[in-house]
């Protein structure tokens, strides 16, 4: 009985097997990207989706297996590596599902989603819950590509939607590792007062922005000081960044956090682990993260 299944990111197969491996979650077979299990669902911080309700049918023609989905709600979205005909007539049988990309600032979606796929031509998995409100996880925006400095800004942007709040005009951020200035960009363009801290420069169009400050200096020689909002997406091992977090929570200095963990090498299991630990944080990985995580703290 399959009582899971976790979708990873395209090449980050290998991560989301041994983060399940260490939670002693049996993991049986894989399609494509997807990860099934016979033990009950849990969180999971490489998967960009798990399915947590996921049941079997057979549906021996395709009107079967369009109507066993309809009759159960009105929106779904398929993942499939097989069967790619068998899928798309299903697919043409159900309602559309609206998957444009987003302009930031904006709210994730909230139409209830489902999600299938097919074991075998005459045999559907399919789940009514799962983790993303995104089709197969992937949070994809209408880009900038003349404003940012870097594609960086796309992280911040994904975990700003996931959060579901953003900074606001008048708020006070810290961002740490800032150049050249992609997340500093974000923040300044929502109205923040922005504090970019690195050793090297922001780009001089960044620097340019109203609200932003540069100050030339480490990110881990910075004393916590008051700000609404930290971000952070410094080159660092996660043990030292993770450090550093946890000076900034024990000091009460900032309201939220968002940071990337950035991996060199393999993946530390055990820093991520100690990253989600920590009391009201979050550790996932965005569809627009590489081999890296992203840690969400604070108040809502």
């Amino acid at each position: 009985m399959i009582r899971a299944a976790y979708l990873a990111a395209d090449g980050f197969e290998a991560p989301l097997a041994e983060e399940l491996g260490r939670r002693g979650v049996a993991i049986g077979p894989w399609i494509g990207r997807l990860l099934l299990s016979a033990d009950p669902p849990v969180q999971a911080a490489w998967a960009l989706d798990t399915w947590t309700d996921p049941r079997e049918a057979d549906v021996p023609s395709v009107k079967a297996a369009a109507d066993t989905l309809r009759a159960i709600q009105r929106n779904w979205s398929a993942y499939g590596v097989a069967h790619h005909r068998r899928m798309a007539l299903i697919t043409e049988r159900l309602p559309p599902v609206k998957a444009a990309p987003l302009v930031f600032p904006a709210a994730a979606p909230t139409s209830h989603l489902g999600a299938w796929t097919l074991l075998a031509a005459d045999r559907m998995l399919f789940s009514t819950a799962k983790s993303s409100p995104f089709v197969n996880g992937e949070c994809h925006f209408v880009e900038d590509r003349a404003g940012p400095p870097s594609r960086a800004y796309l992280k911040v942007w994904e975990a700003l939607v996931r959060l579901g709040r953003w900074p606001a005009p008048g708020e006070r951020c810290i961002d740490l590792g800032a150049s050249p200035g992609g997340w500093t960009w974000v923040l300044a363009k929502l109205g923040a007062s922005v504090i970019a801290v690195d050793k090297a420069p922001l780009d001089p169009a960044i620097v340019a922005m109203p609200g932003v400050e540069q100050r030339l200096d480490s990110a881990f020689a910075l004393a916590p000081e008051p700000v609404d909002w930290l971000f952070s997406d410094v080159i660092a091992y996660p043990d030292r960044l993770l450090a550093m977090v946890r000076r900034w929570i024990d000091a009460g200095a900032a309201r939220t956090i968002i940071c990337t963990i950035k991996f060199q090498g393999p993946t530390d299991h055990d820093a991520a682990e100690a990253f989600a630990a920590i009391p009201g944080a979050r550790v996932i990985h965005l569809f627009n993260n590489k081999h890296e995580l992203t840690f969400i703290w604070g108040a809502c």
